[in-house]
């Protein structure tokens, strides 16, 4: 019978070694990881799961688990034909407008701080510090700028000859307007960062071939940092578009949906059909609902930016 040398029982055990190695590394890795994992399976996922079943469900959780009665699709049957959900839907997609216009304005503003003021970092903190204040304290603000009687605006075109302006957030025609403006004010600081930070990225040799072309600066704009910053201006897009199917904050302090349910959101008529009139299955079909509309206006985003956005 052949005996073993001592090189080949060491060749076997180095494979032993290493797998035993790579395992201990695993079970390392799953420990550090192991409490975010349990934070978002228990505070993510798990809700995300119970909303779906629930959607199926007509339950006032006051009940308990015992009043639980699954109805299907009724639920979502019963949203189709629900005039404030349709009217928030429809609020919904007229306040995706916000989106390109303070897009734009933040592009401009990147582009002129960047390149033609001095101090840019005191401009860049003043026109973020809307983006991090109080959301309390910008409504409040901004309930005496709309003040219809002697608010700053009102009196400022009443001087310019509007006998009748409008009543701002007091005004169902105006409300939505008026908390889009409020949006776009406090949106513009993050959204200029964001551009300055991708126009530093923009090569100086591009525009220095611009100039002894002899391009102006329309021409240098339109056909150099426009295209360059798709990538940065399709990033913000699809955070935007989401961030305002998460409006909640400032419709909560300033108008609670009102008047006539012209502030009325998703996710405002979604917290006011759980949590005041109390019936959860509902709410969830909503909740469900805004995560289908979220989900295919994104999808539609990533598809059509191979026709515009330039990597």
């Amino acid at each position: 019978m052949m005996e073993t040398s001592p090189q080949v029982i060491g060749k076997l055990e180095k494979p032993k070694k290493v797998r035993s190695l790579q395992s201990g590394e695993t079970l390392a890795g799953l420990l550090f990881v192991s409490p975010m994992l349990i934070g978002v399976f228990v505070l993510v996922l798990l809700p995300i799961v119970a909303t779906i079943v629930l959607s199926f469900a007509d339950w006032n959780f006051v009940q308990g688990w015992k009043g639980i009665d699954w109805v299907g699709f009724g639920n979502f049957e019963k949203l189709f034909h629900d005039d404030q959900f349709l009217r928030s839907v429809r609020n919904n997609f007229v306040f995706l407008l916000a989106v390109p216009v303070y897009m734009l304005i933040s592009m401009v503003l990147a582009v002129l701080i960047d390149r033609h003021v001095y101090l840019k970092s005191y401009f860049k903190v003043a026109y973020f510090m809307p983006y991090i204040s109080s959301i309390v304290a910008v409504a409040i603000v901004w309930q005496v700028l709309f003040q219809p009687s002697y608010g700053p605006i009102n009196q400022v075109l009443h001087t310019l000859g509007f006998s009748n302006p409008p009543k701002w957030i007091a005004d169902p025609h105006y409300a939505l307007i008026s908390i889009m403006m409020i949006v776009v004010w406090t949106s513009i600081g993050f959204n200029m960062i964001i551009y300055t930070a991708g126009l530093q990225s923009i090569p100086k040799d591009l525009y220095e071939a611009a100039d002894i072309d002899g391009a102006n600066g329309w021409t240098k704009f339109a056909r150099i940092t426009f295209p360059l910053l798709s990538p940065t201006s399709f990033f913000l897009l699809v955070t935007g578009v989401i961030a305002t199917f998460k409006v909640f904050d400032i419709i909560a302090v300033m108008t609670q949906g009102g008047p006539i349910g012209s502030t009325s959101l998703m996710v405002w008529y979604l917290y006011d059909t759980a949590f005041v009139n109390l019936k959860v299955g509902y709410a969830s079909s909503i909740a469900v609902m805004l995560f289908v509309f979220v989900l295919l206006i994104t999808f539609g985003q990533w598809i059509t930016q191979k026709k515009w956005v330039n990597y």
